[in-house]
């Protein structure tokens, strides 16, 4: 089922265009506030924007301008979110039996369907328990089971899996890599692992714009935004290219290496990894080309690493490092970067 959407919420400062290929699976990623949620609940009806049109396959979801509104029961969506929303006075078999039952279909029909969907889920056994009696990861399973069965068109999963024990995320993202396996969905999630599993495209939103997009491995292995190179563990400078360099609005100049010819003044950025980052208590003697004055905000343990963070960029160093220069909170320090292995592109 193909979707197209192009929305704008203006209280929200939203404005977006995307679309879904049949049986694609396509990730929204970005940080908080950015409007990922907003665009899911524009889709599912849930939200009505002040302007824009949708549609799934020929059927249109809503048209501001021609005064189309699909109500949400109406769409063919099923949105599963953080919560699973499971009815507590329903049993599990009769909360995945709702969808079914009120699309028509009868008592018995609705409760069959049931059965083969907890079946899917891996919850056959839990069809008499009420809600209250499942722990956080059976519930989910639950609320999986009762979308499917619905039997959606589009599938919309806002971070389904945020507010689970760490300890059950595994194997309920293993779940969900079988069950949406040749549908259209799109999946709202702040984890790396998700995109990379479970998605085909990549979207990252921005300040309510989509700000880059790709195939997931594509995005993640030469980024274009700046969550996009902190998902990654990348560090991401933007400006215009100047004779083999990124010169940023900060006055920086990046000097690296490009393997697709760059126009003086075009966009461009500059990615490195942390670790061809060096950190420095003075400016180091000499002329290397990459040295960046910065203030240590703060430190993170890596195992035998630490990952020193500053306001523009982050160096990989060894304990010894961190011990030998004092680096703390607040120390000013040098960053040097190794030319040889920063990678210009176009922004």
């Amino acid at each position: 089922m193909s979707l197209q959407v192009e929305a704008t919420m203006d209280d929200r400062a939203v404005e977006v265009s995307l679309e879904v290929a049949p049986g694609e699976v396509v990730a929204i990623l970005g940080p908080n506030g950015a409007g990922k949620s907003t665009v899911l609940a524009a889709i599912a009806g849930v939200l009505r924007p002040d302007s824009g049109r949708a549609t799934l396959d020929d059927e249109v979801l809503f048209d501001t301008t021609a005064g189309t509104w699909q109500p949400p029961h109406a769409r063919g969506t099923a949105l599963l979110a953080q919560d699973p929303l499971l009815f507590p006075h329903l049993t599990v078999v009769d909360n995945v039996a709702f969808g079914p039952r009120s699309a028509g279909r009868t008592r018995s029909q609705s409760r069959a369907a049931a059965s083969r969907w907890l079946q899917a889920v891996d919850a056959a056994g839990l069809g008499a328990r009420r809600p209250a009696e499942l722990s956080g990861g059976q519930a989910q399973r639950i609320a999986v089971a009762r979308a499917l069965a619905a039997e959606p068109r589009l599938l919309l999963l806002d971070e389904p899996m945020a507010a689970l024990d760490i300890t059950v995320v595994p194997a309920l993202r293993q779940l969900l890599k079988g069950v949406l396996a040749g549908r259209s969905a799109i999946i709202v999630t702040h984890d790396v692992l998700d995109a990379l599993l479970l998605a085909d495209r990549v979207l990252v939103m921005e300040g309510g714009r989509i700000v880059e997009e790709g195939a997931t491995r594509d995005v993640l292995e030469r980024p274009r935004s700046t969550f996009g190179a902190g998902i990654a563990g990348l560090n991401l400078m933007r400006g215009r290219s100047a004779a083999g360099t990124v010169h940023t609005p900060g006055g920086s100049l990046v000097a690296g290496l490009s393997d697709v010819p760059l126009s003086d003044g075009s966009d461009a950025v500059a990615v490195f990894n942390p670790s061809a980052v060096g950190v420095y208590a003075e400016r180091p003697a000499g002329s290397p080309r990459n040295v960046f004055a910065a203030t240590i905000r703060e430190l993170e343990p890596r195992g035998a690493q630490v990952r020193v963070r500053t306001d523009e960029l982050s160096a990989d160093v060894t304990l010894p490092v961190v011990a030998e220069l004092g680096l703390a909170p607040g120390r000013d320090v040098f960053l040097v970067v190794k030319a040889s292995e920063v990678s210009i592109y176009p922004a």
